[in-house]
């Protein structure tokens, strides 16, 4: 760590904002954030509306014949890409036992890590965009009017045209699946720049799935920029830009609409007296950004947002505590960025959403890897769920606002009794057994 961080001494920074003894410590912490405002008083203020994400939701119905086609195993929901709701009666109690913490209200499970086709919350996202990019080739060159039948994508004359143009993304790793698997089945030449954090398996589906992996011994954030360059090379490379994609952002806006139809169908009523809390695993801020934005949209007020990072990883807590979002890296302050939670190892937060969500996300807290190992071991016992370790991150909000969040429940007027607690599960289903087998025997020693 220099003497000096963007101008100003550790001391001050220490003095401006106690919290980051205890970040730099990687002490688990639990902020609640200054500039949460109502959501009638800053809607205007905010680049998307309903409408932006409605036509991404109209854009994936038009999809659904060849996603249909195209993989098998949504045939059965009509090609769309969507997750279970369930309840989790028994983890619930476990999280009593484990952290003797009780916890009011119903706890739910949103299993985005089942999602078909890329098995991780980036299925939303990152196929949006290229179901999108795809689209747009295709009507600019006369191949379709938006009344066709979309099962067109699926025939080997749209693979022909697709693979004259390349599609490129950084990722650690879930991103890169989803894109990697939607774009070479569309016909695409993929690439798909790899950070030190990837694991192995994913780079070999990859690979099977004919795509072209690029590895790099250093973080994300240089993959990133490793991507972009090589995209700018070429006028028919289309660069997937995770850090400030307003289209990966609609993409993952799309799951809060589906989720208030869950909700419905399971009679869940959402309202003052009966609100919503959903805890997100927060890696560069796309995903849990765009899906916090949606759940604004539908719930306002009712729906309380709140971001989970490991405690090596704080990209966005930083960003967002210091108002520096992009310029500032966990590395500025001495953190190393290495986190078991592969998808979350971020070392410096998008710009793009931090701006957008910097007055709807309740709060961050972060979360240490023996935590998520334990949590992963607990929700296959009790529950029968494999997820990867990242995902465990969302499980523990509900232990940490009851055990932290007294002021914001009091400051809100809150009536937790009736709240409905949904902990977003954002990988696991396409990790190997042997690779699911090895965080269980790691855990076991938690």
């Amino acid at each position: 760590m220099s003497q000096f961080i963007h101008g100003k001494r550790l001391t001050d920074w220490l003095h401006m904002y106690p919290l980051l003894n205890k970040i730099i410590s990687t002490e688990e912490t639990f902020w609640l954030n200054p500039n949460y405002t109502r959501f009638t008083e800053i809607v205007k203020e905010l680049p998307f509306s309903k409408e932006d994400v409605l036509n991404a939701e109209q854009r994936l119905k038009r999809f659904a014949p060849f996603i249909a086609k195209a993989f098998p195993e949504t045939k059965q929901a009509d090609g769309m890409i969507e997750s279970p709701l369930i309840e989790m009666e028994n983890m619930q109690k476990e999280l009593v036992s484990m952290f003797q913490q009780e916890t009011k209200g119903k706890l739910l499970l949103k299993c985005d890590s089942h999602l078909p086709i890329a098995g991780s919350v980036k299925a939303r996202g990152g196929i949006y965009e290229v179901l999108k990019h795809a689209e747009e080739l295709a009507l600019k060159h006369r191949l379709l009017s938006l009344a066709d039948d979309y099962s067109v994508f699926a025939s080997d004359q749209f693979r022909t045209f697709f693979s004259q143009y390349s599609i490129t993304v950084g990722s650690t790793g879930n991103l890169g699946l989803s894109i990697g698997i939607i774009s070479a089945k569309l016909g695409f030449r993929v690439n798909v720049h790899m950070s030190a954090e990837a694991k192995q398996w994913k780079k070999e589906l990859l690979r099977r799935n004919g795509v072209n992996v690029i590895e790099h011994a250093s973080d994300y954030s240089h993959a990133v920029e490793m991507g972009r360059k090589e995209a700018e090379k070429d006028p028919n490379n289309y660069f997937i830009d995770d850090e400030n994609s307003p289209h990966l952002f609609m993409g993952y806006a799309v799951a809060a609409f589906r989720l208030k139809k869950q909700l419905e169908e399971k009679k869940i009523v959402v309202d003052k007296d009966h609100p919503l809390f959903v805890y997100l695993p927060c890696g560069v801020g796309g995903a849990p950004g765009g899906i916090a934005f949606g759940l604004k949209l539908l719930f306002q007020d009712d729906v309380h947002c709140f971001f989970a990072e490991p405690t090596h990883s704080p990209c966005m807590l930083l960003g967002m505590m210091t108002q520096l979002h992009d310029r500032v890296s966990v590395q500025d302050f001495g953190l190393d960025n290495k986190t078991e939670a592969d998808g979350l190892a971020v070392g410096r937060p998008s710009k793009f959403v931090g701006k957008i969500i910097e007055k709807l996300v309740s709060g961050i807290y972060t979360v240490n890897d023996d935590k998520l190992f334990m949590l992963l071991k607990r929700m296959k016992d009790v529950e029968g769920i494999a997820l990867e370790p990242s995902a465990l991150a969302g499980v523990y909000g509900p232990v940490q606002l009851f055990a932290k969040g007294k002021p914001y429940m009091e400051q809100h007027g809150l009536t937790m009794k009736n709240a409905i607690h949904i902990c977003w599960a954002t990988g696991g289903s396409f990790v190997p057994k042997e690779e699911m087998e090895a965080y269980y025997q790691k855990a076991v020693n938690f």
